[in-house]
């Protein structure tokens, strides 16, 4: 049976699957390039599915500028 894909990821994870430093993921989100990003009981960030379809959008730009 196939996974059903997460709903929340923590920081280090998205920082793993796109290769990118936490400076940078935080610095996305205060700049207001990534939105509601949830927290948990801890105040650790969680990021949605949304959130990941926003990173990829930057990174997808970020690469095309690099071109």
């Amino acid at each position: 049976m196939a996974q059903k894909p997460k709903n929340r990821y923590k920081a280090k994870e998205i920082c793993r699957i796109f290769d990118i430093s936490k400076a940078t993921l935080f610095r996305w989100e205060s700049d207001g390039q990534i939105s509601d990003v949830k927290r948990d009981w801890r105040n650790w960030r969680l990021y949605s599915n949304e959130n990941v379809q926003e990173i990829r959008v930057l990174i997808r730009k970020k690469n095309v500028k690099k071109e």
